[in-house]
């Protein structure tokens, strides 16, 4: 089985994040681009009134906010890419919560050796919960077509 692990982000101030400070995409050997990025909600109101939620990259964030950290992969070259494993460490000082709306569960992992989903997942004598978590993976049913693309995310809240 291939695995394609994504660097590591940078780790998070207690006050603040740059956009500056993200990698600009992290590529594995071969075809297949990945590039990680953490994105916050931001909010507007419509002219018909309504509220409009958008993901946006983070500029600025404080200890209690929720983030997304967004996995996209694409596959720029002229064959399927089957067997494909993403491996994402957790930011320093984030927590994980749950995988991002519309976005498969990953597995986790405390220790990055170990990996369940977060229901099974035991540190020590006890159940983990998404302060224990330091890794997430994903492992793809169906190989990567040729020119696809596709995105994995989860939300975390900054300590």
């Amino acid at each position: 089985m291939r695995r394609f692990v994504v660097s590591p982000l940078r780790p998070f101030t207690a006050l603040a994040l740059a956009a500056a400070v993200l990698p600009a995409a992290a590529r594995a050997s071969g075809p297949l681009e990945v590039a990680s990025s953490v994105l916050v909600e931001a909010r507007s109101r419509a002219a018909d009134g309504t509220t409009r939620v958008a993901l946006v990259p983070a500029r600025r964030i404080v200890p209690g906010d929720r983030v997304t950290v967004v996995l996209a992969y694409r596959n720029t070259g002229a064959r399927p890419i089957a067997d494909v494993a993403f491996d994402n460490p957790v930011p320093a000082g984030l927590s994980y919560r749950a995988p991002a709306p519309g976005s498969a569960a990953p597995e986790v992992s405390a220790d990055g050796r170990s990996y369940a989903p977060l229901a099974g997942l035991r540190v020590g004598m006890r159940a983990a919960t998404g302060d224990d978590v330091r890794h997430v993976r994903w492992r793809l049913d169906r190989p990567i077509p040729a020119g696809a693309s596709g995105r994995l995310a989860f939300t975390a809240v900054l300590r």
